[in-house]
């Protein structure tokens, strides 16, 4: 072997070793005979660096699972002789070899297993089973080859290819194959493995307790798919609780238990087997749970028992679907009798413990769920999981709120589960819950000063889970069930007057917004509350907070609950508009002033400022003077931002200039949300502000510097404008355009396009000369773009012009959509039949089947349009020369997927196409595919007939049917 090239394997290689080293590894597994000088170094243990081991283990992996099929017979049993030649050494070195290598030979061992068990290697286990025997080392390599042989049986992911068929066909031969390996393996081998796991686990349960837990791991992993009572028998199962006695093995045989109460079977049987494990496991104690028990074992008893109590669960409900009652009343009474560890086990403090058996209770609560009437002491098991739900919701000391890590997000997932649970109580018993939150809620409020912030969270927190859990219609808690109504109208108005909302930490804060929020309806029935929420939201308990991420929060909370209150804001909002106005201040780059509020939350305000005026009862004159005094502070200083970007020279300040201005425009844009049918722009007397905006804001598309940040922002706001003062905008689109067209790239004009389309289905005719004038340059442009050369490789660049390609045909199909199909017409003769051979091209020549639809969308709209014989002349050949064919050559190409949704569409698109052409030409196109068209193809004259029969079938629908098979 190439010494030098070998050097490359070590880690600590420099980087042109390292490439010498890959390069040589490519080169030989493209060598017909290199993997015999890996072979004979691995059986003749020529290498002593590890690095070099594994790296011969590679190519030998890389033989047998892509070129074994190519190797004579004489080869293939050198590679079996190389193995156990290897095998045997391992229990002859003084030093065992390193993990990574071990891995790695199991895993050429196990794909050999696959390819040859069935022909050539039945004996191959035997023979490894012969060199191993008990020596420790072998045992370990055995064991390993079992694992890696399950995870090619059992976890095999067949590689995705772009051919989803191929990938069904081949998931099929797999699954085939491991099926027949395993049922082999059942007959041939199976009991013989599983004594040697039963004699290893005898020999080394007390003297190596690696071994063991190997074992006991590949016991749990082939229990699933082998005779279950080769392993739950008498002697097995002692043994496994016997091993749950002992520190270092009780929690693999934990595990192991697991995947046996988890293997399917009769719902008696399996009763039976938990009933007859849970007896054992609390006789020796494991019942019992105490806080200081080893978390990690507890962890993995928790799972244990959860699987044994789902277990029976579903046994239950199979019982109850047969019609078995008088066995399932036995595995009810089970389950309850797990109860009491169940809530050991949910409360305990540790959360991985906890989460481990939150499924057997929401399962167990789902029985309750389905009995006519419980019981006491389910009636005390209900409450047990709601107090254990309400205790383990709450944060520890060390949630760190200000930079939440993976603890906080696991505890995040963890409270998530735990609201699950809260709604299954809900579903179970919602009077008890609501008087247990209302209980809870009631005691901590009342002492709130002095009580620790993680319990006045999560009081507050309860109240909000409330709202989901006991659901109704569009929020309307405050009405209809007078209890409910009244319980929950108690706590808010508690929530509100009891001055929590000053506790002075983040958690609580939030809480107290959040609740206030989702419960909105509240303050119709007690509006008088409404000015002391106000004042909490607009000072340092809101907006004004330290904290930067309650004052985020808060701003949008703030926005929801004004939208909330709607009319009921009158009696406040210029004191509120007063009291957000220095929140609203554009901050300038060069100022260095740290705004309260980020750019992204001022906008909630804008928009909340925007609400209160639109919303309001003042006359049309009040509001426009409003909202001019809103946006004139944002107009001038765009005036001179602008201006002062211009003369910029360093490109930092540029670009702080730039998102400075277009957060400007971003803030007027979001203003006009608050608009609606029913108070539009004009009736609210606002469109002289809007329209002095966009004379503002224009400007900032002739800006040579930051162009894209710059269009960016006025393009949204001429979308928003559209809507708003409908046609008042159109005198200001012909000079939009014209620069947004200047100096533009794939992006710029994939963005400009919607526009466009907007304005083209909104205004229609109108605006049909300012199309006829621009279409033509806009396609210049487009198509400028998609011609510039790009690398072989630049994946982004080739992504750019795919969606710069679907933005065109999107505005083909939007013109034609609209009835406009002059604008193209007018075009002239050689414009025209250059953009419907774009259209051909990406019906048939571009692997997107987003792009073929469409441009079957806008082929079927012409032919609809121009296809009858008073259409523009030479249009009817054109259908027959290239509509016609495109139809059949898109569908042929290799890459028209049918296991793919869009290309489904793309195709149904396509059949449209030809129905719309037969009702426009009639039997003309009937003729023409008979006799010229389809025996141009060789196709079979009854395949012809039976195709011009679907075709000429007046339901649509059994043409696309026809043409899908």
């Amino acid at each position: 072997m190439d010494e030098q090239a070998l050097l490359g394997l070590n880690p600590n290689a420099d980087a042109d070793f390292r490439q010498r080293a890959l390069a040589y590894f490519e080169q030989l597994k493209i060598s017909q005979d290199a993997w015999q000088v890996c072979a004979e170094a691995l059986a003749q243990s020529i290498y002593s660096d590890d690095h070099i081991k594994f790296f011969c283990f590679q190519v030998l992996e890389h033989q047998v699972k892509f070129k074994y099929s190519e190797l004579t017979e004489v080869q293939q049993q050198l590679i079996r002789e190389t193995l156990i030649t290897w095998l045997q050494a391992q229990m002859l070195n003084p030093q065992p070899e390193k993990t990574f290598i071990r891995n790695k030979a199991a895993q050429v061992f196990a794909l050999l297993f696959v390819t040859e068990y069935l022909t050539k290697w039945p004996k191959f286990f035997f023979d490894i089973l012969s060199v191993v025997d008990l020596n420790p080392r072998g045992v370990d390599m055995y064991l390993r080859i079992l694992m890696a042989v399950d995870a090619e049986l059992v976890d095999r992911d067949v590689v995705h290819t772009s051919e989803a068929s191929y990938y069904f066909a081949l998931t099929l031969v797999l699954n085939f194959q491991n099926t027949l390996l395993k049922d082999t393996m059942r007959e041939q081998c199976i009991p013989s493995l599983v004594e040697s796991w039963y004699q290893i686990l005898q020999n080394y349960q007390y003297n190596n307790s690696e071994l063991t837990c190997q074992c006991l791991e590949v016991v749990g992993a082939y229990v699933s798919w082998i005779d279950l009572s080769l392993i739950a028998n008498e002697r097995f199962i002692n043994m496994l609780l016997g091993h749950m006695s002992v520190e270092v093995l009780r929690e693999e045989a934990c595990d192991c238990l697991f995947e046996i109460v988890n293997k399917g079977m009769d719902p008696i049987d399996k009763t039976k087997l938990v009933e007859s494990l849970c007896q054992v496991l609390q006789s020796a104690g494991l019942f019992s749970i105490d806080q200081e028990d080893d978390v990690d074992f507890l962890a993995r008893f928790s799972k244990l028992v959860n699987g044994m109590g789902q277990a029976l669960i579903a046994s239950w409900t199979k019982l109850i679907k047969n019609g078995d009652m008088k066995s399932a009343q036995d595995t009810l009474q089970a389950i309850e009798a797990k109860v009491a560890l169940m809530l050991q086990l949910l409360i305990h403090e540790d959360d991985d413990i906890s989460s481990n058996i939150i499924g057997f209770c929401y399962d167990y609560l789902h029985i309750l769920k389905q009995l006519s009437a419980l019981s006491d002491q389910q009636k005390a098991n209900v409450e047990a999981i709601m107090l254990a739900v309400m205790k383990k919701l709450t944060y520890d000391e060390e949630y760190n709120f200000e930079n939440e890590g993976e603890d906080e997000a696991m505890f995040v997932e963890y409270r998530k589960q735990l609201k699950l649970l809260l709604d299954r109580l809900a579903q179970v018993s919602p009077e008890l819950l609501l008087a247990s939150v209302r209980r809870v809620f009631n005691t901590t409020l009342q002492n709130w000063q002095t009580t620790r912030f993680m319990e006045v969270e999560v009081a507050i927190r309860l109240l909000y889970m409330l709202a989901e859990a006991l659901p109704v219609s569009h929020g309307a808690h405050f009405s209809g069930d007078v209890t409910k109504a009244t319980a929950l109208q108690d706590m808010m108005r508690t929530l509100v007057t009891s001055g929590v909302s000053a506790y002075q930490h983040t958690s609580v804060t939030l809480e107290f917004f959040e609740t206030v929020v989702r419960y909105e309806k509240f303050f119709a029935v007690e509006p008088q509350h409404i000015p002391t929420v106000l004042m909490a939201f607009l000072d340092h308990r809101g907006l004004r907070h330290t904290s930067p991420k309650v004052r985020s929060r808060t701003a949008y909370l703030f926005s929801r609950f004004v939208k909330s209150l709607n009319k009921q804001m009158n009696p406040f909002i210029e004191d509120v508009l007063n009291r957000i106005q220095d929140l609203m201040e554009l901050s300038p780059p060069e100022n260095g002033y740290q705004a309260l509020l980020s750019s992204d939350d001022q906008l909630f305000i804008y928009e909340t400022a925007g609400v209160l005026i639109v919303n309001s009862e003042y006359s049309a004159e009040r509001k426009q003077v409003l909202m001019r005094n809103l946006l004139t502070p944002l107009m001038e200083k765009f005036k001179v931002l602008l201006e002062k970007l211009m003369m910029a020279q360093d490109e930092d300040r540029q670009m702080a200039l730039a998102d400075c201005l277009n957060h400007a425009v971003g803030f007027a844009s979001r203003t006009s949300k608050a608009f609606s049918n029913k108070q539009t722009v004009k009736q609210c007397g606002c469109s002289e502000v809007y329209l002095d905006c966009l004379q503002t804001f224009l400007p900032a598309l002739s800006c040579p510097l930051q162009k894209e940040v710059l269009r960016s922002g006025v393009r949204t706001f001429l979308h928003r404008m559209i809507i708003c003062l409908e046609e008042e905008v159109l005198p200001f689109i012909p000079s939009a355009s014209e620069h947004m067209l200047k100096d533009c790239e794939a992006k710029d004009l994939q963005e400009f396009i919607p526009l466009i389309n907007q304005i083209t289905a909104k205004f229609k005719t109108q605006v049909s000369p300012f199309l006829q004038q621009m279409f033509m340059p806009l396609l210049h442009a487009i198509f400028e773009v998609l011609l510039l050369p790009a690398e072989e490789n630049d994946q982004s660049a080739a992504l750019e012009k795919q969606m710069l390609r679907r933005s065109y045909f999107a505005f083909l199909q939007t013109v034609t959509g609209s009835g406009m199909s002059e604008v193209i017409a007018n075009q002239g003769a050689e414009n025209v039949e250059r953009v419907l051979f774009t259209v051909i091209q990406g019906a048939v020549d571009y692997p997107d089947p987003i792009a073929q639809k469409t441009c079957f969308i806008i082929l079927s709209k012409l032919v609809e349009l121009w296809g009858g014989k008073d259409g523009p002349v030479g249009f009817a050949d054109f259908v027959y020369k290239h509509i016609v064919p495109a139809c059949f050559l898109a569908p042929l190409k290799q890459t028209f997927d049918l296991a793919d949704a869009q290309t489904v569409l793309a195709l149904s698109e396509c059949a449209v196409t030809l129905k719309t052409i037969h009702l426009k030409r009639g039997p003309e196109c009937i003729q023409y595919l008979q006799q010229e068209y389809l025996p141009s193809l060789q196709v079979a004259p009854e395949i012809i007939q039976e195709f011009c029969q679907a075709l000429q079938q007046p339901d649509a629908k059994v043409f696309k049917n026809y043409l899908k098979v």
